[in-house]
């Protein structure tokens, strides 16, 4: 491990946003929640319930990509991406938040059982309005899983989660913060040995989420691969909201530290977990639909009715075929200006699958799902939730400097090169 600190000028290093400048986010944030608030006596519990699902999932999925990138940073023992792990560092300050926004979700489920999001939570339940039969209490397959899909087990798994997370995060940010103080190398020692345990952690809980908060929506499908897709496009959506940190710095500041590798190398890695995310979606579909077994299958067929179908086509070209083309060109990951555009469809993208394996879950008497469309509590949430994040992230980002100072390898990545 090179132990060079180096001299760097304190312009470029300073605390570059004021604690004053999260007011904002903060304000808008509150107002979204304010909306979403009160389309629970508008539009129902229910509607407002799955948008607001939505919205945690998609800030969730970029909070646990950054933090995976943290980790693998560490157990890498990489150079290039000193930099970039401070701003990383700052996003998972927000899995407090993340929480407590994810809460209402909880007790909404203990306190408001007529058909919210779970079905598998009412065991009254009748599956006859959504297309089955009987009643979930009924349900031999329910009846399997209730050691594991009850109200008890899914409130403590939800604590597990997020306490988890929280703790990483801490951990985390204590050891790289105090490392700018005093510049010890036994804070990147520790981070490393952290992320060793905190990989398989991360992974495993992620994964159980991903379970419990998108897959347990239809209770009766099951997919092994499920939790490596929620990872993938976890870290897709982390690169991509990177990407945009560092072009708003070097719009703000100019180049500064940051280098064109450096945008470079974040880039070719958005190129690669664009193949990543298509090699496991398409692995998930094509094992399951060559199979051909009605328990496997039908949550496909449900998201080929309607303009369902139509949805599925945008996330097969938008969310792989045009970013892989795209990103196949070296000036797409170099200029600032070719990579912005990218960085955000990839975000878009990212929302929209999560919401074709969120909303199909809605279905008519018949139980073909309710069209795809974006309602305003969709949007209301999003900006509530994501206004929160940002401020989150903005109060984190003015406490230290913009870069980690002391770590043995901020000279490496100062002076990194294509």
């Amino acid at each position: 491990m090179s132990t060079r600190a180096g001299t760097i000028h304190a312009a470029s290093v300073a605390a570059p946003a004021p604690a004053k400048a999260a007011t904002l986010p903060l304000v808008v944030g509150l107002a979204g929640v304010a909306v979403t608030v009160s389309g629970f006596f508008v539009a129902g519990a229910s509607k407002i319930a799955a948008s607001w699902l939505i919205a945690c999932m998609f800030f969730l999925a970029i909070t646990l990509g950054m933090l995976f990138l943290v980790m693998i940073h560490y157990i890498f023992d990489a150079g290039w991406s000193t930099m970039l792990r401070r701003q990383l560092e700052h996003g998972i300050s927000t899995f407090t938040w993340l929480a407590i926004l994810f809460l209402p979700l909880i007790l909404l489920s203990w306190f408001y059982k007529p058909d919210l999001l779970w079905k598998w939570m009412n065991p009254a339940f009748d599956l006859a309005t959504i297309g089955g039969h009987g009643t979930v209490g009924d349900d031999p397959l329910w009846v399997k899983k209730a050691g594991y899909l009850n109200m008890e087990f899914f409130t403590i798994r939800y604590v597990l989660f997020f306490g988890s997370w929280i703790l990483l995060a801490a951990i985390f940010r204590r050891n790289s913060f105090s490392q700018d103080v005093d510049g010890d190398p036994r804070w990147t020692l520790s981070s490393r040995k952290w992320a060793a345990g905190g990989l398989f952690l991360a992974a495993l809980t992620s994964t159980f989420a991903a379970f419990d908060w998108l897959k347990s929506l239809e209770y009766h499908w099951f997919s092994t691969m499920y939790g490596v897709w929620f990872f993938a496009s976890s870290v897709r959506a982390a690169l991509s909201v990177s990407a945009l940190i560092f072009i708003y710095l070097i719009a703000r500041q100019g180049r500064g530290v940051i280098r064109t590798a450096h945008l470079y190398d974040i880039g070719k890695l958005m190129f690669t977990f664009t193949v990543f995310w298509a090699y496991i979606t398409f692995s998930q579909y094509f094992l399951i639909w060559n199979a051909n077994i009605p328990e496997e299958t039908f949550w496909f067929n449900l998201r080929e009715q309607g303009n369902w179908w139509w949805v599925g086509m945008a996330i097969l070209f938008g969310h792989f075929a045009l970013p892989f083309l795209y990103l196949l060109s070296y000036k797409a990951k170099v200029a600032p200006s070719r990579l912005l555009p990218v960085a955000i469809w990839i975000l878009a993208f990212v929302l929209l699958d999560l919401i074709f394996n969120i909303m199909p879950f809605k279905k008519d008497a018949a139980g073909v799902p309710l069209p795809f469309g974006i309602s305003i509590w969709d949007v209301s949430a999003l900006v509530g939730v994501g206004g929160i994040w940002l401020w989150s992230y903005i109060r984190s980002f003015g406490t230290t400097k913009l870069i980690p100072i002391r770590d043995p390898r901020i000279v490496e990545s100062l002076e990194h090169r294509e």
